[in-house]
């Protein structure tokens, strides 16, 4: 009986000898895949797993028995619950960019896809506005103990599944051409970091706009100026991202950029 080949012997795949092929196989397989879905351009949105939709938070209202408050025909909500407007407003926003993208395509096939981590909240969102505008979105999930699972909306043969976050890093930023970056915890504020970072200090060949969705939210969060007074940035870092505060006032940016970048 002839011995097992080492590509086809599960116990050595999955062994510390053969890390290097496993992380090697996260570049190939998306890099292949890509290829043949004609793949060249991408808008990232990155935001929280754990927003609900507007639907969801009204049937937990429904479920946890809230009654209007003061009359005035508003339910009590706390907690992520009062974030489901990103949710709309991230769906609304990438059905708009999808519609302008079919709309817009290159002569030569170039469409801009929306991309997103692959999970519920945000990703599902923006998957989903993708979807109901009838063109296709990309999905990079990763292994986590909880909470991501590939969502319903992402494009089946776009939807990848990765051990490594650097390699799913990489294939974030590797066609963006815009990123979006709609409120969310460690997960996010680590991609849109990182991705600021890149691009101080030049190390990412693509220059990528960067937009952060929720004015309210990003003044609170972080104190972009305060960083600049300090001289931990400088104020040209300051530059390297826009806020905005609706699905117009991002449309207004984001499209020329993108119209742009087919030129």
């Amino acid at each position: 009986m002839r011995p097992r080949k080492a590509f086809e012997n599960r116990e050595f795949l999955h062994g510390d000898a053969a890390r290097p092929m496993r992380i090697l196989a996260e570049y190939l397989y998306p890099y292949e895949r890509f290829k043949q879905e004609n793949v060249t351009d991408t808008v990232v949105i990155f935001g929280s797993a754990r927003v609900p939709s507007q639907e969801e938070t009204d049937a937990r209202r429904k479920e946890n028995g809230d009654k209007p408050k003061n009359g005035n025909g508003k339910q009590p909500v706390s907690g992520i619950m009062n974030f489901s407007a990103y949710y709309e407003q991230a769906r609304e926003l990438s059905h708009k960019i999808t519609e302008w993208s079919m709309k817009h395509a290159h002569p030569r096939g170039r469409k801009f896809l929306i991309t997103t981590g692959g999970g519920p909240g945000i990703m599902e969102a923006s998957n989903r506005g993708a979807h109901e505008a009838g063109g296709k979105s990309i999905g990079l999930n990763i292994e986590l103990p909880r909470e991501q699972m590939p969502n319903p909306f992402i494009t089946a043969d776009l939807n990848f599944d990765f051990h490594y976050f650097f390699t799913r890093k990489f294939w974030f930023l590797y066609y963006a051409r815009a990123l979006i970056v709609f409120p969310g915890g460690f997960g996010t504020l680590d991609e849109l970091f990182e991705t600021l970072t890149l691009q101080q200090t030049k190390t990412i060949k693509n220059k990528i706009p960067v937009f952060l969705f929720g004015r309210h939210f990003w003044n609170r969060i972080v104190d972009f100026s305060f960083l600049a007074e300090a001289g931990m940035i400088s104020e040209a870092d300051l530059k390297l991202f826009r806020i905005v505060d609706s699905v117009d006032e991002a449309l207004d940016y984001i499209l020329p950029v993108l119209q742009a970048s087919m030129e």
